[in-house]
């Protein structure tokens, strides 16, 4: 009698775990039920959509072309504070887009760390922006900076990595500096990063239970922020952005989940493997952290610029993790990256 009862239960719970552990079909935009397409997308070689927001001067006309790529649980409509007038006076044009899965660019199942460097340039490629052009990557928008600047370094005039994401098991890095630099954050920070590297299958189960916290930035836990991003936070709470809603449209594992399982893979290289695409020609590489960052340690960037001394390192001392939301530092990324 019991050894029945024991099955029907176990079998239970297997099937309630396996339901827990399977994310729901995505929610393609333009497919029937989906979310509608509102913006301009290209296709790309595989079949996927990107979709993308163009800004600035034609850019026919453009003197510099630049590619902004989005971070964690954003998309291509985050604004940078660029005055018109600096666009004017530089001849600037912008490419934002969706990173896949986010907003309305496809998802993409098979992503890795050297799949968004090849996004990045089939999408310039779509709109002939030009044989070479630069990037700008933002938080976690700048793991596919690393994949530029390793994959395609002969695309790139320049690349500015701003408050950039950091693998804390990256290869050839002492690993006390990397597990002091995690043991900085949030424990529940501390143990999603674990779960995305050790066990990816999981991270959607443990990024949408109501346990515990996964993610304090999710949680809207204020303290990893400083108090110049406490301000940043308030002006946009004041003006909130009416495409947010639109960047987990098609699945809360299609745009995070996957976003973080892609990063914190194992990579093929680490950031001392990469060389210095502008050792024979114009070009630089920048590096810009805040000092008061409570969501990227600063010792690991600074680390990372000691040892590939090519790389311009920025430490702004009093700045937080949305430094790039101030204008004027925003102008200053800018201009170091342009003009040198």
């Amino acid at each position: 009698m019991l050894a029945p009862i024991a099955a029907a239960v176990v079998v239970g719970f297997l099937g309630w775990a396996f339901q827990s552990l399977k994310p729901p079909p995505p929610k393609i935009c333009g497919s029937p039920g989906g979310p509608p397409i509102t913006s301009p997308r290209v296709r790309l070689s595989d079949g996927r959509h990107l979709s993308y927001r163009e800004v600035g001067v034609p850019k026919e006309e453009a003197n510099y072309r630049i590619i902004v790529i989005h971070g964690f649980d954003s998309s291509k409509d985050v604004n940078l504070p660029v005055s018109q007038e600096l666009i004017e006076e530089l001849r600037v044009y912008f490419l934002y887009f969706d990173r896949a899965g986010y907003g309305e660019s496809d998802p993409n199942p098979s992503r890795t760390v050297k799949s968004e460097a090849i996004d990045i340039q089939e999408l310039a490629d779509k709109l002939q922006i030009g044989p070479q052009f630069y990037v700008i990557g933002i938080s976690m928008g700048s793991y596919p900076v690393w994949s530029c600047l390793r994959y395609i370094p002969e695309r790139l005039l320049g690349a500015s990595l701003v408050v950039p994401f950091v693998h804390y098991w990256w290869p050839s890095f002492p690993s006390r500096l990397l597990s002091e630099g995690l043991r900085k954050l949030p424990a529940s920070d501390q143990w999603t990063f674990r779960v995305a590297h050790y066990a990816p299958w999981l991270l959607y189960w443990w990024m949408t239970q109501k346990w515990f916290t996964s993610l304090s930035i999710m949680a809207r836990n204020m303290k990893v922020f400083s108090h110049s991003d406490h301000e940043i936070i308030k002006k946009w709470m004041e003006n909130p952005d009416p495409n947010q809603e639109k960047v987990r449209q098609q699945g809360f594992h299609e745009s995070l989940v996957q976003d973080l399982i892609a990063g914190y893979s194992k990579w093929e290289f680490s950031p001392f493997d990469v060389k210095n695409p502008f050792s024979d020609r114009k070009g630089s590489v920048h590096i810009w952290q805040g000092f008061q960052d409570g969501i990227i340690p600063f010792e690991i960037n600074r680390y990372i610029s000691d040892k590939l001394p090519w790389i311009k390192y920025h430490e702004v001392p009093d700045k937080g993790h949305l430094l790039i939301f101030e204008a004027h530092l925003c102008e200053g990324i800018l201009r170091a990256l342009l003009l040198g």
